[in-house]
């Protein structure tokens, strides 16, 4: 991760946000009403956390790498709710008995509850990441959180108050866990779990940076040894299996740091991405049967179109130009640029940076969290990514660097070519995680973002429901619960939107599980499809825009009611 920093690349990728933000009141072209923006409301929201990173002269890697957060509706109210991990410290126990996670309820008026004391959910090592799935299938979704050392998963009992029941699961890992997602690996109807890892700092780390000026620096993640990542089978009963040895995946050692599960090839079984920082990325293409093939380098999403590859952060999929097919994004190093990979169908993908202009602007910046979601309810994906640098002493190695980073909203265009612009007018941050949900219910898109050693922000989309919507909670009864790996179909028009429900994405962080629409001027969707996992497709006819669906496997809409608009 050290960076080869150059600062007129810098000014050119600020005036490239400069000029986006200037003309931003074309992003909603003949609209009469203002374009969309992201306001930070954390102070108004009630959503009070800083993250403790136990920053220590030694600098020790974890406590520049984390944590992250999730939106996830912990009390089955509909309103997502809000968790956030906290780290702790390496060098200092003081410190690390500071660190303590919050469990934030929504209040449902556009502001939240620290409910953290009654949660039940307690700091144990240093917290990296959280992804949130029913594990148990009896209608709470429960909470799994990575760490240096032991992961944790909570058993929601349904009224936001939590049990450990990491022995009885055997979960616990050990290592360097960052991300994790939660999926029906093996289509038997629960929630398999996916855990990438890191490096090895169970010895002490090497000194690194300058050691005649005797400055130390974070270390490059090829200094350490790699890890391989966590496989568990979920048979059922609050227990899983780890099966990593057997499928495989334990074999591919590498430095992992985001996962997204998602059916790239469309044969009804799941896939596994993991972005690896500095090292090829992998592509688990599962077959079904507990049956994995690393096909990263053949399908093309291993390096980069130079043939090299890249410090890989964060990742998301989503179908950014419309043709039915699940793309992948991944972000980057400074002077790496953010990776587009565009679906070509039958596990093939081109490299699509260059064409789709993000190359540019995610030039200067060291990326990390990433989503694909429709900001602006035009019903095509944007991007959003967050920033901020690993070295917290960036600007004595290189002159201009900054530690702090301005984060970034790509618009999409036309379906292939995205325009850049920023996400709001907020003080540049070392931004970590990033979420996506619809927190207030009013159609639009907000985002959650966490700050290494900073602040959390909570940043409320204003104006982007200006255009119609549609937000879709999928009930299973056959399928993996909530619908984790459903597909939607929406068909408005002469168009139609793809998307797939994930439980865990973006870096070390989860959105809402929820299936968001923007639908632009569309007043009806003429055919709404769900395909779920379990094989079955439900097909809805006719359904007005501007509503929350809840569609029950088999059952067909179960529950309306208006946006909260």
């Amino acid at each position: 991760m050290t960076p080869a920093f150059a600062p007129a690349a810098l000014r050119r990728g600020r005036l490239l946000t400069a000029l986006a933000a200037l003309s931003a009141c074309a992003i909603v072209s003949g609209a009469d009403t203002a374009p969309p923006q992201f306001t930070d409301v954390t102070v108004k929201a009630n959503v009070a956390f800083t993250h403790i990173n136990g920053a220590s002269p030694d600098k020790h890697l974890p406590e520049t790498m984390g944590s992250g957060g999730a939106f996830v509706d912990l009390d089955s109210d509909g309103w997502p709710d809000i968790f956030l991990v906290d780290g702790g410290s390496i060098a200092d126990p003081q410190v690390a008995r500071r660190a303590q996670p919050r469990v934030l309820r929504n209040r449902q008026n556009g502001t939240f509850e620290d409910v953290t004391a009654k949660s039940g959910i307690r700091q144990h090592d240093y917290g990296m990441g959280v992804c949130a799935g029913d594990v148990d299938n009896d209608g709470h979704i429960d909470l799994y959180v990575t760490s240096v050392g032991r992961n944790v998963l909570y058993k929601n009992r349904g009224d936001l108050t939590f049990t450990d029941v990491t022995a009885t699961a055997g979960v616990a890992g050990g290592g360097w866990s960052t991300s994790c997602a939660f999926a029906d690996l093996d289509g038997d109807g629960d929630l398999d779990l996916f855990v990438t890892r890191y490096l090895d700092v169970s010895r002490p780390e090497p000194f690194c940076g300058d050691e005649r000026a005797k400055r130390r620096a974070y270390c490059h993640p090829l200094a350490l040894p790699p890890m391989s990542n966590l496989v568990f089978r979920n048979d059922g009963g609050g227990r899983f299996t780890d099966v990593s040895e057997s499928t495989g995946i334990a074999k591919y050692k590498s430095n992992g740091l985001g996962v997204v599960i998602s059916d790239l090839d469309g044969n009804g079984f799941p896939d596994v991405f993991v972005a690896n920082d500095s090292l090829p990325n992998f592509l688990f293409v599962n077959a079904g049967g507990w049956r994995f093939t690393e096909a990263a380098l053949q399908s093309g999403v291993s390096v980069a179109d130079d043939g090299k590859a890249r410090a890989g952060m964060g990742v998301d999929t989503g179908d950014y130009d419309g043709d039915g097919l699940l793309d992948l994004i991944v972000t980057n190093l400074d002077f790496e640029t953010t990776s587009l990979f565009r679906n070509l169908g039958k596990h093939l993908f081109a490299y699509a940076t260059r064409e789709s202009g993000i190359g540019a602007p995610t030039r200067p910046y060291v990326g990390f969290g990433t989503v694909l979601f429709d900001y602006d309810n035009d019903t095509r994906l944007d991007v959003a990514i967050v920033n901020g640098h690993v070295m917290d002493n960036t600007a004595l190695f290189r002159q201009g660097s900054m530690h702090a980073q301005p984060n970034l909203l790509l618009h999409n265009e036309d379906g292939r070519r995205f325009r850049p612009g920023s996400l709001g007018n907020a003080p540049d941050k070392v931004s970590r995680g990033l979420a996506a949900a619809d927190y207030d219910n009013d159609g639009d898109l907000d985002l959650l973002v966490t700050n290494n050693g900073d602040r959390v922000d909570l940043l409320r989309n204003d104006n982007g429901n200006a255009r119609n919507a549609l937000l879709i909670q999928l009930v299973a009864r056959k399928s993996a619960p909530n619908g984790i790996g459903a597909r939607v179909i929406a068909t408005a028009g002469s168009r139609a939107l793809v998307r797939e429900v994930k439980a865990g994405s973006s870096y070390l962080s989860q959105s809402d599980t929820r299936v968001h629409l923007g639908l632009d001027r569309a007043a009806v969707i003429d055919r709404l499809e769900v395909r779920w996992p379990a094989g079955t497709t439900e097909v809805l006819t006719n359904v007005a825009a501007n509503q929350i669906l809840t569609v029950r496997e088999g059952d067909g809409i179960v529950a309306r009611k208006p946006l909260n608009r």
